[in-house]
Parts: C-alpha cells; structure tokens; sequence
C-alpha cells in the first residue's frame, strides 16, 4: 500500500482502574458509550459521551486528547455490538486502546474501523500509571514506556490482515489483492 499510516505510535496514556487503583474488568459497551445516546450518529459528536456510564471515568472526554491511548483490563468491550463504543475513541482522537483482552465483537469492530486495538496480557500488572507515555510498535509487537524505552509486557502480533485493515482506514477500504 502506498498511503502506510505510521505503525509507531507514541502517546499519553489512560490506565483504567478505579479509585483503589483495581484494574476494572468486564467493562461493556454501555459504560463505554450508553444506550441513551444511540440516536448520535455523527462519530464527531460520539466522542463527549464516552465512558459516561463507568464509574469515575464520566469525566473522561475532557481529559484525553488527540494522540492518546487507552489502557483497559480483561474483556474490554463485552456486550452488545455497538459500533459507537469504538467509533467514541476515534472521536477523540484516541490513537489506540491496549488491553489485557478483548471482547469478541468489540475486538472485530475495532479491527474492521481501522483501530489500533493491542492484546497484551499482563499490561495492568505493569507500574504503567495514567500520564506516563507509551511507544507501540504495530510491525514488531512491541511496547516500551516511557523516556527511558522501558519494556512492557509482550503484546500479541498484528496478523498481516489487521495491518491492511488499519493501513487502509477501514475494512471497506482494503483492496482486494494486498
């Protein structure tokens, strides 16, 4: 492919947890993005009510930025297969989500839309904390932190479709052949 998008991404990160400082697990797709707000259809509009339902984290959308990526517990994304809980990140601007693991529907729509979405267990038992900054390397599967490179858990590889699905912006973008 000729338009590549960067496979190295670096960016300020959010580690999910609650107040006692607990990887919080099973997050569904209503406390990422509630049922209340089904009718927005605009993905430019999603991104001010994400995790508006998950205790905490309603304040979430002023905090995060363009360029930065989230990092969640085990089974991120459960539930139903609502498309807006990936599509509010990218509103966002969030370039990323890193996660112990995923939902199987909500791991699909992310790979469909084009969004860097990277296994790595073990990620929350790491001292990553929110406002530390992250390196991932989409092509070799790897993750450092911080200034001083230091390496965290090994994250799981992008199969070669995952990489032509993100390089063309979406699944509907691949062309047949690559």
């Amino acid at each position: 492919m000729d338009n590549k998008k960067p496979t190295l991404l670096d960016g300020r990160v959010h580690v999910v947890r609650d107040a006692s400082g607990r990887s919080i697990d099973n997050i569904d797709t209503d406390m990422i993005f509630h049922n209340a707000h089904l009718a927005i259809t605009e993905v430019e509009k999603m991104g001010e009510h994400t995790f508006g339902n998950l205790e905490g984290w309603e304040d979430f959308p002023e905090k995060a930025g363009p360029g930065d990526i989230v990092v969640v517990g085990e089974n991120f994304g459960c539930g139903s297969s609502r498309q807006q809980a990936v599509d509010c990140f990218r509103a966002l601007g969030v370039t990323a989500i890193v996660g112990e693991s995923f939902g199987a529907i909500y791991l699909r729509n992310a790979i469909n839309s084009g969004m860097p979405i990277v296994q790595v267990p073990g990620i929350m038992a790491s001292d990553l904390k929110s406002g530390d900054t992250i390196r991932i390397d989409l092509e070799k599967s790897l993750i450092t932190a911080g200034r001083e490179g230091g390496t965290l858990p090994e994250c799981r590889p992008f199969s070669k479709v995952q990489l032509d699905i993100y390089n063309a912006g979406s699944l509907f973008r691949v062309q047949p052949g690559t």
